[in-house]
C-alpha cells in the first residue's frame, strides 16, 4: 500500500490531493465530542484509553481528514511524574507549586513509559482503528520553552514576565530546567512512535512571545535537541508556534521535516521563509462565518500555497469552540478537490 498523502506531503513528495487535518480537531466544536466528554476533567478523559481513542477517531470519521491527532495534552507527562499539574476548564494548565528555584529541578524526574501507559494504550487502540484506512496517527508534545512557560508562570499568561525574568536573571538555572524538559519530551515522543504514531508535532505555542535573540538563545537549542533525539525514528516531524512569523527563518534551522505556520504571515511568504515543507495556515476565526465564507477563506490559502510540493493544509492554530462542523467538512472537500500543491 502506498504511503498516505499526509506523509508524502510532509516529505515534499508529489501527492494525488493536498492533505488536510485540523489542530485541536477533536476540539470542543463537535457535538459528539461534547456529549462524550461531558464536564469531566480532560486529564481524566486522557487517562481512559477507550474514551481517548474514541475522541481521537471522531473527527476522522466526521471530516475525512488525512491524519488523526492523538487526544492528549502537552502537560500529560508532567502530570504523570507528579509535578502537580491540573487542567482547569476555561483556563488551561495550572501548576500547584510553580518552578521557582534549583530545588524544583528534583521534582522533574525522568519519565518512564510505565507512567504514560494510558497514553501508549490509547495509541495502540487508535492505530488498530486506523489500520484499514491507511490514515496515519500524529503524536505530539509541547516544546521545552512552551512547557517551561506553564511550569514557571503557574498558569496561562499574556505577559510571560515570570519566565522572562528567570531566563535573564538566572540563565544557568533556566538551561538546567530545559535540560530536564528535553529528556522528558524525548521519552514521551519516542513512546508514542514505538506504539504506532507515524508522525510527530512539536507545539511551541508561546515561542512568539520571544524576541529573535531570546528565541535563538533560550528556546531553539532545546527544540533542536528534542528533534535530534527522535531523528533515528524516521518519522516526519512538524514544528509549530503561534505569532512566530518573524522567527520562521530561525525555526527552520531546527531539524523538523515540516514547519507549521500560523495565520499572522501570508502562506506564500511563510513558504519562502521556511524553505522546507510547510503546514497551515487558515485563520481559525475565518471558519466562524458559515460555509461560504469558510470555503472562500480556504481557497485564498490554496492560492497562496501554489503548486510546489511539500504542503499540508491546516488552520493557523486550533479549531475554535463555536466552529460549525459543516464548515470544516466543506473545507476538507474543497482542499481535496481544488488544492494543487504537489498534485501530479
Amino acid at each position: 500500500m502506498n504511503d498516505p498523502v499526509f506523509l508524502r506531503a510532509a516529505r515534499g513528495e508529489s501527492v494525488e490531493r493536498v492533505p488536510v487535518w485540523f489542530m485541536r480537531q477533536a476540539g470542543r466544536s463537535l457535538p459528539e465530542y461534547r456529549a462524550l466528554r461531558g464536564t469531566g476533567s480532560i486529564l481524566e478523559a486522557i487517562a481512559d484509553p477507550a474514551l481517548a481513542c474514541e475522541i481521537t477517531m471522531q473527527p476522522v470519521r466526521r471530516y475525512g481528514v488525512d491524519a488523526a491527532i492523538l487526544f492528549s495534552d502537552i502537560v500529560v507527562p508532567y502530570h504523570a511524574i507528579g509535578f502537580g499539574v491540573d487542567v482547569v476548564p476555561g483556563r488551561g494548565p495550572v501548576i500547584a507549586q510553580p518552578f521557582a528555584s534549583a530545588a524544583d529541578l528534583d521534582r522533574l524526574t525522568d519519565l518512564t513509559e510505565s507512567q504514560i501507559k494510558h497514553v501508549t494504550d490509547t495509541v495502540d487502540l487508535v492505530v488498530a482503528e486506523l489500520a484499514d484506512t491507511n490514515t496515519p496517527l500524529i503524536g505530539f508534545a509541547g516544546a521545552p520553552f512552551t512547557v517551561a512557560s506553564y511550569l514557571v508562570e503557574g498558569a496561562p499568561t499574556r505577559e510571560f514576565a515570570v519566565i522572562k525574568t528567570l531566563m535573564h536573571r538566572d540563565p544557568v538555572l533556566f538551561d538546567h530546567l530545559l535540560d530536564r524538559l528535553v529528556a522528558i519530551t524525548i521519552t514521551f515522543l519516542r513512546a508514542q512512535v514505538a506504539h504506532g504514531a507515524r508522525a510527530i508535532q512539536l507545539f511551541d505555542s508561546w515561542a512568539g512571545s520571544l524576541t529573535r535573540d531570546e528565541y535563538q538563545r533560550f528556546a531553539l537549542p532545546a527544540t533542536q535537541r528534542v528533534l535530534e533525539g527522535i531523528a533515528d525514528l524516521n518519522v516526519p516531524t512538524i514544528l509549530f508556534g503561534v505569532g512566530t512569523g518573524e522567527l520562521l527563518p530561525l525555526m527552520a534551522t531546527a531539524p523538523s521535516t515540516v514547519l507549521g505556520i500560523d495565520w499572522h504571515v501570508d502562506l506564500d511568504e511563510g513558504r519562502r521563509r521556511a524553505a522546507k515543507p510547510v503546514q497551515g495556515n487558515l485563520d481559525p476565526a475565518r471558519c466562524l462565518g458559515g460555509v461560504d465564507l469558510g470555503v472562500a477563506a480556504a481557497r485564498e490559502i490554496l492560492a497562496r500555497a501554489g503548486r510546489e510540493s511539500g504542503y499540508i493544509f491546516n488552520l493557523g492554530h486550533g479549531v475554535l469552540p463555536a466552529t460549525d462542523p459543516a464548515v470544516l467538512e466543506a473545507i476538507v472537500r474543497v482542499v481535496h478537490d481544488e488544492g494543487m500543491a504537489g498534485v501530479r
